[in-house]
């Protein structure tokens, strides 16, 4: 059955090549130069950038034309296209890619992933996971549908910095938080970025982290999960990695990583880990 999964680039897969996973790029702009996601702009020249601006870079959305067109090769094969996008409450990506899905009514389906960066990657190779098992498209939409909300992304920041620069906190906030280093803890719920808690120093906040997991209902290590950093650096990740081992190291060997792209990237800044699975419950 020939079925393809479309995304977005903001579900930061970089490492994975296979025919039925079409990756459309997300537009980010530095002091109007705009770069394609991961085309003609890396993750690492991202933030070797982004370290030297001064004014924030830019996200573009991906236009209906650009869904259509992609969703057209998959059906002018006699294919059916899943796409799968970062979550409408968060860009106008879905949006677009249900205007350009109505052209191509049955044989075209979106899923909001009502995530972002590891968690709506988590979602797409659940997809491809599903799509292996010979699962029917509309089964498969169902599933994901379904299963999503299950889906857990739990992220620790460095830095107060780009909250700053964003307009999302208040200069005075974020001189405060410096001062006290005060690490914040964020996580995704039903499609939208929220506090969770916040700690004081890595450490305690990496202890934040491991328990936001543990009481969140346990990692299901049968669907996929996922580790993400920012910047250029994964320093504080592994040693993230290192304090909380006792949740991994009975269950897997090792940690699948992922370096987590502009989109968000813009947002938190370098030095944040992000951790994205299935709850078990």
């Amino acid at each position: 059955m020939n079925i393809q999964i479309i995304t977005d680039s903001s579900s930061d897969i970089t490492n994975i090549s296979r025919e039925d996973l079409t990756i459309l790029p997300m537009k980010i702009t530095f002091d109007e130069e705009e770069y394609l996601d991961g085309i003609n702009l890396s993750h690492q020249e991202f933030y070797e950038r982004l370290v030297e601006c001064d004014a924030l870079p830019t996200t573009s959305q991906i236009p209906p034309y650009e869904f259509g067109e992609a969703i057209r090769k998959v059906t002018g094969s006699g294919g059916t296209a899943i796409i799968i996008t970062l979550s409408g409450k968060l860009s106008g990506t879905y949006q677009s890619a249900c205007i350009a899905a109505k052209e191509f009514e049955g044989h075209a389906f979106v899923v909001d992933s009502e995530n972002a960066t590891v968690g709506e990657r988590a979602l797409v190779e659940y997809a491809l996971q599903l799509k292996d098992t010979g699962m029917d498209p509309q089964t498969i939409v169902k599933k994901l549908n379904e299963d999503k909300k299950k889906i857990r992304l739990i992220a620790l920041l460095d830095t107060l910095e780009y909250l700053k620069k964003g307009g999302r906190i208040s200069k005075t906030a974020a001189l405060a938080g410096n001062v006290l280093s005060i690490k914040p803890v964020v996580g995704v719920v039903d499609g939208e970025v929220v506090m969770l808690g916040k700690a004081r120093g890595s450490k305690q906040g990496n202890n934040l982290l491991v328990q936001h997991i543990k009481t969140s209902g346990g990692i299901d290590f049968q669907k996929p999960y996922f580790l993400g950093y920012t910047g250029l650096s994964d320093t504080l990740m592994q040693k993230y990695i290192t304090d909380s081992e006792a949740l991994w190291k009975e269950h897997v060997e090792s940690l699948p990583v992922a370096t987590v792209g502009g989109t968000i990237g813009t947002h938190v800044g370098p030095g944040a880990i992000a951790v994205a699975f299935f709850a078990l419950s």
